[in-house]
């Protein structure tokens, strides 16, 4: 399950901390925009972990449904299949264009492996339909506990944009300024 810690210092602890969209008006809009910068890497991290959810979820799916129907292929020999047909599936929930990459791969990887020993999960084939079942709920719960923290996630996302954009709409921002900072950044950026 994915915990917030109030206090916390994990990037996922501050964004859904509610002081985190406290008093935006009062921020500069430097600040405001690193805090849509950083509740959009949350979220692109949330969304990786999702889609190694699912891809766990669709092997294990696809090993009960070769049971029932009394498939002789393995998911092995499927496994390119059975993980496309989700890639070209409608989409579902709020998903939204990401130009990030995860910062915590490797993490949410091992993760997701230890909530159900991936040593099975390489032969799903020999695992006892029990052990399937079990291992088809675990993922599907911690699925559920990730998508609802990435909606929360989104819903910041979404004030801060708000935030953002209504500065534009009443003149307290300007293109010309965001495109002189994003200038003087790369200047100082570059002579590092």
């Amino acid at each position: 399950m994915i915990e917030v810690r109030p206090g916390g210092r994990r990037r996922i602890d501050r964004v859904l901390d509610p002081d985190y969209i406290e008093g935006l008006d009062r921020l500069g809009l430097a600040e405001v925009r690193a805090r849509r910068d950083d509740a959009a890497q949350e979220e692109t991290d949330l969304s990786y972990l999702r889609r190694l959810l699912h891809g766990r979820i669709d092997i294990v799916r696809a090993e009960q449904k070769r049971r029932t129907e009394g498939g002789s292929a393995s998911v092995v020999e499927q496994l390119a299949t059975i993980l496309a047909d989700n890639a070209v599936g409608p989409a579902m929930g709020m998903g939204r264009y990401q130009t990030l990459e995860p910062s915590r791969a490797e993490a949410h990887r091992r993760h997701v492996e230890a909530l159900v020993s991936d040593a099975d999960l390489s032969d799903v084939g020999s695992l006892p339909d029990e052990r399937l079942e079990l291992a088809l709920q675990t993922y599907a719960k911690e699925e559920a506990s990730v998508s609802q923290r990435r909606r929360q996630v989104q819903v910041v996302m979404d004030l801060l944009n708000a935030e953002i954009a209504k500065r534009y709409r009443e003149g307290k921002a300007s293109v010309d300024e965001l495109l002189a900072a994003e200038r003087e950044r790369d200047e100082h950026g570059n002579l590092d």
